[in-house]
């Protein structure tokens, strides 16, 4: 009997979507808006974390120790930073390797080039570029670095300089702006999805609204309140799949032709492969708020009339 009652239900729910179809288009229209406005929330929260990832990975810390000291001692030194829970990579560069460095981002100055050559031994040391997890977490690695916790196997120091009080207003900045992007984002995120839900909940309320008298005869012949709501609710399901889908296909041409342009603008970062590669999970987020939407909408707007 159940199995034979749900049947009914699906049955009747796919004939309303067919009878109204003029009120099921609008319904359709309405959650196309709703679910593109979440599906553009997605996307720019995908275009402002690549950003925020690309500043962080701009952002380090260098360890500049003293010319001459034995790389056996900064190789153990990498060692003790690299366990540190802050820390993600760290990446070493010898004396040679850094003179060579400086001499090709100097190799337009002639006079500075002269100067070095005329030394007989390099005046730059090793260093050790350190990234942690977050921009934040820079300044504990910079006290641990700056303290007693280095030193060579004399005994003494053989750190130089640690950059990283030279860059920390640079990098209390960017932490600060990260913080403020992620809250900003999520607060944005929730007022949208909100308008849009509740936008989406009055228009399905009209289209049941057209239904009243149908939904009063049904309780005077003893229908079930499953019965009455569930085809409300499998043609609110049905709007949200097929506006779900429709979303997705409008916003395929659209990202084609505005990745290029994305991938230019927000250091490399292109939309359209994004699109592509996360489809998937697009799908089941743009589809299931479609569905989600579409049926507790439908759901609450029938409430009403199986009530009075």
């Amino acid at each position: 009997m159940l199995r034979t009652n749900i049947k009914r239900v699906i049955r009747s729910g796919f004939y309303n979507f067919v009878r109204n179809g003029f009120v099921s288009l609008s319904s359709i229209f309405v959650m196309v808006v709703t679910l593109s406005v979440i599906t553009s929330l997605l996307l720019g929260s995908a275009v402002l974390h690549a950003t925020l990832d690309e500043l962080r990975n701009k952002v380090d810390l260098n360890v500049y120790f003293i010319p001459g000291t034995e790389e056996e001692d900064i190789l153990a030194i990498q060692k003790t930073i690299e366990v540190l829970p802050e820390v993600e990579t760290v990446a070493y560069v010898s004396q040679e390797q850094a003179l060579a460095e400086f001499t090709v981002r100097h190799e337009n100055d002639q006079l500075t080039l002269q100067a070095l050559a005329e030394l007989k031994n390099s005046p730059l040391g090793a260093v050790l570029n350190v990234k942690t997890r977050q921009p934040s977490e820079y300044q504990g690695v910079a006290e641990f670095l700056t303290g007693k916790n280095i030193l060579g196997s004399g005994g003494v120091s053989i750190v130089d300089k640690v950059n990283y009080y030279q860059n920390k207003t640079a990098i209390d900045k960017l932490s600060s702006l990260i913080t403020s992007s992620e809250k900003l984002g999520l607060v944005l995120t929730l007022v949208f999805v909100a308008i849009s839900v509740l936008i989406t909940f009055n228009t399905v309320r009209l289209v049941i609204y057209v239904s009243r008298e149908e939904i009063s005869v049904m309780k005077l012949v003893g229908a079930s309140n499953f019965y009455i709501r569930g085809p409300f609710v499998i043609t609110g399901v049905l709007y949200g799949v097929i506006s779900g889908v429709l979303t997705l296909v409008i916003f395929y041409p659209i990202l084609f032709w505005f990745g290029r342009y994305t991938e230019n603008f927000f250091v490399g970062f292109n939309l359209f492969s994004y699109y592509t590669s996360n489809f998937g999970q697009l799908f089941l987020i743009v589809v299931g708020s479609g569905i989600a939407i579409g049926a507790i909408s439908s759901y609450l707007a029938v409430r009403k009339y199986l009530n009075t």
